[in-house]
């Protein structure tokens, strides 16, 4: 079973390395371009699609078994969604770098019925498990809000192909956005992290009485922005959607506070630790962009604030996030499949020897250091700030993966 889980994260760690080896051959420069150009597209899409969701579906695949104690409903449907899911995505990241409407279409398609196997599979695993708790009912509207990502991303390679919904695509657009960043990648990190967070720093006894408040905020904010954005007329419910994901991280830093306090280890692991910094700094980004929201509404809805916020919550937390559960996640995964038989025998490693903690604390700090130096650049209208900062980035972003990826070869 691990070889599957294996497959997703190492094609997730090439994609990885892709981006922001790209990123250091153009020395950052690219980050000034338009987010909605050709190359944007593709940088975009190689970053959520190729790596971050592709790591996600690998590690879902192998944290099912430890939630539910049972495997995935099909191993087979597992390689199958593999295929589609690679081979569509390849060809739309190659339809966006050539500008090509038909390729674009035929390769959201492809995705698409890789993403729909994936939510049938786990789905179904799910279902037949029937254990619904805060990490099973994140898990499933996690699913939901990929399946109904996908679909809207199909519907906007198909509007740029036969042109059917000129007027909607805005806001089909919006909707997109806001449920797979928000919804996807934001509901599956919280439910997972109710089950993985104890398990690192070996707590018992926490409540789980803010798993639900999370749960039911976090799908509000969620419903609440993709209403804002297929709605006419709901735009100005923006600032009560920040207002809902601030409540929702408020609610899932006591739960984090309430874990450490029942912990019976010192630390869960610097990665872990980063993870923790960027949820807490998500949420001072959350109140300080609804105080401009009630002071300047204008600049909340300015191009620049958008795409700093996009940079904040997917890089300052969804991807720091998932590169710190890896640095947990790919020693697991490679100590079992290589040593499992022969734990306890001489000679054999113990999983911590795996990685190092000081390069994982090394590549987080540079990385966090270029995103700061970034999003000021942004803020601040200076060009060289921001190429400087996403060149930093990429850089600590290549020397973490790579202490990641040398896990494979102890």
């Amino acid at each position: 079973m691990f070889r599957l889980p294996l497959l997703f994260i190492a094609t997730g760690i090439a994609s990885f390395v892709l981006f922001h080896a790209g990123s250091l051959f153009t020395a950052g420069g690219w980050a000034l371009d338009h987010p909605r150009s050709p190359d944007g597209w593709f940088r975009i899409h190689l970053l959520v699609l190729d790596w971050a969701t592709m790591v996600a579906m690998g590690a879902v695949y192998q944290l099912i078994d430890v939630v539910l104690q049972r495997r995935i409903y099909s191993r087979m449907l597992g390689y199958v969604h593999y295929v589609f899911f690679t081979g569509g995505t390849v060809i739309l990241l190659a339809g966006f770098l050539q500008s090509r409407v038909e390729w674009i279409a035929v390769g959201a398609v492809a995705a698409v019925i890789g993403i729909l196997i994936f939510v049938w599979n786990v789905g179904r695993t799910l279902w037949e498990a029937k254990r619904w708790n805060p990490i099973t009912l994140s898990t499933a509207c996690a699913l939901l809000y990929l399946a109904l990502t996908g679909l809207l991303g199909l519907a906007m390679g198909l509007n740029f192909a036969f042109q059917f919904w000129v007027d909607f695509h805005e806001r089909l657009l919006a909707a997109h956005i806001w449920l797979g960043t928000l919804g996807w990648f934001g509901l599956l990190i919280t439910g997972f992290s109710y089950k993985m967070l104890p398990m690192f720093y070996l707590s018992h006894g926490a409540s789980d009485r803010p798993q639900y408040y999370i749960l039911g905020l976090w799908n509000a904010a969620v419903l609440l922005g993709v209403g804002a954005s297929l709605v006419p007329g709901w735009s100005g419910l923006t600032l009560g959607v920040i207002l809902l994901l601030a409540a929702a991280l408020f609610a899932y830093d006591r739960l984090i506070r309430d874990i450490r306090k029942h912990s019976h280890k010192a630390s869960p692991g610097r990665g872990i630790v980063w993870t923790i910094w960027s949820t807490r700094a998500l949420l001072v980004f959350c109140l300080l962009s609804f105080g401009i929201g009630l002071a300047a509404p204008s600049l909340l809805r300015s191009l620049t604030w958008i795409v700093i916020a996009g940079w904040v919550y997917l890089w300052g937390w969804v991807a720091v996030t998932v590169l710190g559960y890896m640095s947990k996640i790919v020693p697991f995964l490679w100590w079992t499949h290589k040593y499992g038989d022969q734990a306890g025998k001489p000679g054999v490693p113990v999983m911590s020897d795996l990685i190092s903690e000081r390069n994982v604390d090394v590549g987080m700090w540079v990385m966090a250091a270029g995103l700061l130096v970034a999003v000021a650049g942004m803020g601040f209208v200076e060009p060289r700030a921001v190429v400087t900062g996403i060149a930093v980035l990429s850089g600590g972003a290549l020397f973490y993966i790579g202490v990641v990826a040398r896990v494979f070869t102890r």
